[in-house]
């Protein structure tokens, strides 16, 4: 199976807003660990903070993520002042559906971002949002054979 990412970025920080908001977008869902935040550390960094203070003006946003740990779950909500879900299942899509639904988004409306072609992007094109492949926010710390399998689940993607 091949993806095809409508964009595909080195980082949250080249999404093009004003293009977004030319095309209609309203509302943007973010993976959590390796798109918003570095993997496993339950916070944001300031750079992030700022830019999602940014997207904010003009955009709906908040996060869809696949973690289950309820003790993590506390601590990113503790620095988080938009929704988040947890346990969403991707690239199952019941949980964003829902989660859009009982938020009024639509998905001719959504963006959908995250680090992995095969649950973020997948997730995004079930539901027929625009889709924004990034790569980790933490990518020049992570360990190589994370680097290696990243690299190799981006096989999945066509250019």
């Amino acid at each position: 199976m091949f993806l095809k990412p409508d964009y595909n970025l080195k980082s949250i920080y080249e999404i093009d807003l004003e293009e977004l908001k030319l095309k209609g977008i309203k509302a943007l869902l973010f993976d959590l660990d390796s798109t918003l935040m570095a993997s496993k550390t339950g916070k944001y960094d300031d750079k992030t903070i700022d830019w999602l203070k940014k997207v904010r003006e003009d955009f709906f946003i908040a996060v869809v993520s696949n973690n289950h740990n309820p003790d993590y779950m506390k601590k990113v909500k503790a620095v988080s002042d938009f929704p988040i879900v947890f346990e969403a299942k991707k690239p199952d899509i019941k949980a964003t559906v829902d989660f859009m639904e009982s938020n009024n988004l639509t998905a001719q409306t959504t963006a959908f971002v995250g680090d992995r072609p095969l649950t973020d992007i997948l997730c995004g094109k079930k539901i027929g949002c625009v889709t924004i492949l990034v790569d980790s926010i933490s990518a020049d710390r992570e360990r190589p054979i994370v680097r290696l399998a990243r690299k190799l689940e981006r096989c999945t993607i066509r250019k």
